[in-house]
């Protein structure tokens, strides 16, 4: 999966490149990218990352002006208010960003999708953060059979060796960009379609 996912350039790895590992810009960009495109996502910390690297310097940017900033992820105004809070907390606390899943809860804007991906990419906890990709995939391939991402995460926990679970949002996150698609998934390609249940997918897919 991760390598046909990397020949066809998924999106996933270029948000890594943006982020380069930084604990802070991946928290940033885990918030920012909720309901968003993550090429929509990319640009916009480009353009943020560029004026700000840490909290103290985030904190020191206008409202409005951080606002213009965010335009085009979904929702800016309210992610450009918790952003502002959650760098303020991170700044009391000497602009580290927490390695616990109750404290990354505790940040503004933070739910447990975030808080997973940020342990598991920052961190390299064995966390699994849950999105669209991972449900839709997981609910497709017959590992689980569930109606909400928080049902998801449950149950692959419980199936899935703890020392998999930090690479699993990634692997189906790049898969689900590129091959497993919401809407007509490339099947014929897919070189795990033989042990795939292929739930909900049209018969000629």
């Amino acid at each position: 999966m991760h390598d046909e996912a990397k020949k066809r350039d998924a999106v996933v790895f270029r948000a890594e490149e943006a982020t380069k590992r930084s604990p802070f810009k991946i928290l940033v960009f885990t918030m920012l990218s909720a309901r968003t495109k993550d090429e929509t996502t990319i640009k916009v910390v480009e353009r943020l990352f560029k004026k700000a690297k840490t909290p103290k310097q985030v904190m020191a940017i206008d409202i409005r002006e951080l606002e213009r900033l965010l335009f085009g992820v979904g929702f800016f105004r309210v992610k450009a208010k918790n952003l502002l809070k959650t760098c303020a907390i991170l700044e009391k606390a000497g602009g580290r960003v927490p390695d616990t899943l109750e404290a990354l809860l505790e940040l503004p804007g933070v739910g447990r999708k975030t808080a997973n991906i940020v342990l598991a990419r920052a961190f390299h906890k064995n966390s699994l953060g849950v999105d669209v990709h991972v449900h839709r995939i997981s609910n497709r391939l017959g590992l689980v059979k569930t109606k909400k991402p928080e049902e998801t995460e449950l149950d692959l926990t419980k199936k899935i060796p703890g020392r998999y679970l930090a690479k699993l949002n990634r692997s189906f996150v790049a898969y689900g960009q590129t091959v497993c698609l919401p809407r007509n998934p490339l099947c014929a390609i897919c070189p795990i379609r033989k042990i795939c249940r292929r739930v909900g997918v049209h018969s000629s897919a």
